[in-house]
């Protein structure tokens, strides 16, 4: 390798380890935080494609050194996603899919179909609830769990019925199954 290489693979390697640290965040004397999320956004994003954004959800915080607390960005990755296998579902060089949509996820996700599945599942509307890159939700959820039933179902008309009664608390997957189940409603 010649020189010109070397140096360019060195300081590739530097921003890249710079904007993967998430343990080593560096203060100057006035309190500045360098290796925030939206620095290693900005390294990342610059040397490679779909780096998720920084501003998707936030995991809590870190401490510097110096005690002070620096939130911190958490995308869960499908794995296909993560793996950068982005031929098991899209054509090459292209972003269209291999598949139609509804085939998709039951490509690698199957589900017994003598047990009841819900209407998204039945009808493999899985993007419904589901983003199949990148979440800043737990299950790749597209929206936050704790309200996200409450989008195609209605609060007031669950609210009513006698069984949840007092339970407003309660996220709908403590008796619910998402996917399917043996029993009446999707209960587990």
């Amino acid at each position: 390798m010649g020189r010109w290489t070397l140096i360019i693979v060195f300081i590739m390697a530097m921003a890249l380890a710079y904007g993967c640290s998430k343990e080593y965040l560096l203060e100057d004397k006035e309190g500045n935080v360098f290796g925030a999320p939206e620095q290693r956004y900005k390294v990342l994003s610059f040397l490679f494609d779909g780096v998720p954004s920084h501003k998707k959800g936030d995991a809590g915080s870190v401490k510097t050194a110096s005690g002070k607390n620096i939130p911190q960005t958490v995308n869960i990755e499908h794995g296909p996603y993560a793996a950068r296998l982005c031929e098991g579902c899209h054509q090459r060089g292209s972003n269209k899919l291999i598949m139609p949509i509804e085939a998709l996820c039951l490509n690698c996700h199957t589900f017994r179909t003598d047990k009841r599945l819900h209407g998204p599942i039945a009808s493999g509307g899985c993007k419904v609830c589901h983003d199949p890159h990148t979440s800043s939700n737990r299950f790749l959820l597209v929206s936050e769990a704790t309200e996200f039933c409450f989008y195609c179902h209605d609060r007031n008309a669950v609210s009513k019925r006698d069984v949840h009664k007092g339970i407003n608390d309660v996220v709908c997957i403590t008796c619910h199954d998402a996917h399917m189940s043996d029993n009446e409603f999707l209960l587990k």
